[in-house]
């Protein structure tokens, strides 16, 4: 071990960094391999709780001195808030040792809470614990950029590794712009790189960067393959990071280790004589990072940054306002967070409130489910299956079943508050506005409820069955029937106006001021002004479809039975992309954050990028999924005829 003392600061030396490397998430690379790196012998247990706040769920990564746990922050009871909880023993008998690592541990902490960067973690919390120190950190769910790379078949794509060198440069000229010391990252590795489940990039482990002062030599710090020649003389600046940069694009484009190679010798394993797919301009760029002699790099991040922008814009592959596509993750194998299941079939879509979940199932309950573990809370009788969306109001669950029931129950008790009777089961999910329960039923008409006293306030003739789920906007009601017809009525039960359909719109409606969007059995997606009624514009699908658009930015996305999920611009009609699953469509998208989740008969539930349709991993149940999958915060459920209802992370 070699210790120096810096500036009054204790910095670890090479050989004690590789005994004190500890990962924060699952994929270890080689250089965290060993015996050194062997799993610790006392790990905590699920069920443990730290702090009297966090609850260990599982070990999800192993290092030499502790293990990376996933916990559920219980200072949030009603939400599943997941965190990584990275763990340090302290076993060193030297008193001047345990003080370095202890003070090295919490530089970490310090140095991480002063960072605000969509690339880096945020940090949340440390503490230590007797032996222990914890370090709590946004937990993310995905895998290093050298597992990807080893797990890849072939060479990866040139247009993914471009999109993370220009995720990369910007997250290092954050670093290196830092006020009010520039910051110098030092250990610029593909294993220190993390590719979440969305396809975004994360910087990880600030365990060795430190800020730069001007002048200053330390100890060689960092990793032999990836570091430039000056960092070997202690010498850390804004270049070095350059470099390794340069080393980590080097490796994803030819799947050449650095560190099994001669130290700098990329200029004798040219890129494009290993990968020749490569265009000779990334090519000029990685080696310029790469130029021996530090004043023969690029300035700054920016400039590499820049550099590659340029790169991308002249080859087409920046898409929508100059951002770069996102990179799908193969993440078969995905593990859910729980399953709970049920006695029949589940075809419906849950709902959450205050940290329950609430589904119905064709075995004729609806389940109260604890949301952060599934546990079983009460279920809720009746005499039929329940194939729609429970609504939560005001402590109280609105919920029809195929009994022709309307059930109001409590949510805290799982007791029958009030229920309403129809001549005709009930499909459709309740909708609540301006005190009122909308639903549809199979006895043709649209009923209006009271919500307080489940009387009924008028009900509304239809021609046919009434399946989809009632729109309300602007004290108008929008909804269609098994006909074809589809109304827009307002709140004292008036007809404003009627359309028709070929045939039966089973679809709910989305909409906005300017349009109302459904898909008919017909197979077509329509567009209608909500004033009068008047075709704004008809898309074609494949298909029938019974699937409810969604609305995100200026795409209107919808499935149907010809197994594709369509994406349509809202205001031209022409198709964005679309994207096959194998099976038909019959559940409808949902949007968080910059994915789109759908289910599929096939049993697999969809992640895509909702702008390009691009896959980003996939779910697969033992059964058809039929129903709307929930998504909160950064959970997503959804239930399978399999009989089981699943809480994947989003």
């Amino acid at each position: 071990m070699r210790l120096s003392n810096i500036a009054g600061q204790t910095i670890i030396g090479w050989d004690w960094r590789k005994a004190l490397e500890t990962r924060i998430f699952p994929e270890l690379s080689d250089d965290d391999k060993g015996e050194e790196n062997a799993a610790p012998k006392s790990q905590l247990q699920a069920g443990v709780t730290l702090a009297k706040r966090y609850l260990i769920q599982e070990v999800v990564g192993l290092g030499g001195m502790g293990s990376v746990y996933r916990a559920r922050d219980m200072h949030f009871p009603n939400v599943n808030k997941l965190v990584a909880v990275k763990e340090m023993i302290i076993s060193a008998p030297d008193p001047l040792v345990r003080e370095t690592i202890v003070q090295n541990f919490e530089r970490e902490a310090n140095l991480l809470a002063t960072l605000h960067h969509p690339s880096i973690p945020k940090i949340y919390d440390y503490f230590t614990l007797e032996s222990r120190s914890y370090l709590v950190l946004e937990f993310i769910h995905g895998k290093d950029l050298e597992a990807v790379i080893s797990d890849a078949s072939g060479f990866l794509l040139e247009e993914q590794v471009l999109t993370w060198a220009v995720a990369l440069c910007d997250v290092l000229d954050y670093l290196h712009k830092h006020k009010p010391d520039p910051i110098i990252f030092r250990d610029m590795k593909p294993s220190n790189i993390m590719i979440n489940s969305s396809g975004e990039l994360m910087l990880v482990d600030f365990g060795i960067a430190k800020a730069f002062q001007t002048g200053i030599k330390g100890t060689m710090i960092g990793t032999e393959g990836y570091s430039p020649p000056e960092q070997y003389r202690g010498e850390a600046t804004q270049a070095a990071d350059i470099y390794s940069l340069g080393a980590t694009i080097h490796h994803a484009l030819t799947r050449r280790d650095p560190r099994l190679e001669p130290p700098f010798s990329f200029a004798e394993r040219p890129i494009k004589r290993i990968n020749q797919s490569v265009s000779s301009e990334l090519e000029v760029i990685v080696e310029r990072a790469l130029e021996y002699d530090p004043v023969n790099r690029f300035k700054s991040a920016a400039e590499m940054r820049d550099a590659l922008t340029a790169l991308a814009r002249k080859t087409g592959i920046l898409v929508r306002a100059g951002s770069l596509p996102a990179t799908p993750v193969n993440t078969d194998g995905i593990k859910p967070l729980w399953k709970f299941k049920c006695e029949d079939e589940i075809r419906g879509t849950p709902t959450i409130s205050q940290g329950a979940l609430y589904i119905g199932s064709y075995d004729n309950n609806l389940y109260s489910l604890d949301a952060s573990d599934g546990k079983f809370q009460w279920k809720y009788p009746t005499d039929g299956g329940i194939v729609s969306c429970p609504t939560v109001v005001d402590g109280n669950i609105y919920v029809g079943s195929e009994d022709k029931i309307l059930h109001v129950v409590s949510a805290r008790s799982g007791k029958v508050v009030w229920t309403y009777y129809t001549e005709g089961p009930i499909r459709s999910s309740p909708r609540i506005a301006d005190g009122h329960v909308f639903i549809g039923s199979d006895d043709k008409y649209l009923h209006a409820v009271n919500m307080n006293t489940g009387r009924m306030v008028w009900r509304f003739e239809t021609a046919d069955a009434i399946r989809s789920t009632p729109f309300v906007m602007n004290d108008m009601i929008y909804f269609g029937g098994e006909t074809g017809d589809y109304y827009a009525i307002n709140f004292r039960a008036e007809i404003k106006w009627r359309f028709r359909a070929k045939r039966a719109i089973t679809s709910s409606t989305v909409g906005t001021g300017q349009a109302v969007y459904f898909t008919s059995m017909d197979g077509t997606l329509y567009a209608l002004d909500p004033r009068n009624g008047w075709v704004l514009w008809r898309y074609r699908l494949g298909k029938s479809s019974i699937s409810t658009p969604c609305i995100v930015d200026d795409l209107i996305i919808t499935g149907a039975a010809d197994g594709f999920i369509y994406a349509v611009e809202a205001k031209s009609s022409k198709e964005a992309w679309r994207f096959r699953t194998e099976h038909q469509v019959n559940g409808s998208p949902v949007i968080y954050k910059d994915s789109l989740y759908c289910g599929s008969v096939d049993g697999n539930l969809y992640c895509l990028e909702y702008r390009t349709g691009r896959l980003r991993w996939k779910f697969s149940t033992e059964g058809a999924i039929t129903g709307t999958p929930l998504v909160y915060d950064d959970v997503v459920y959804v239930g399978s005829t399999d009989h089981n209802v699943y809480a994947l992370l989003a």
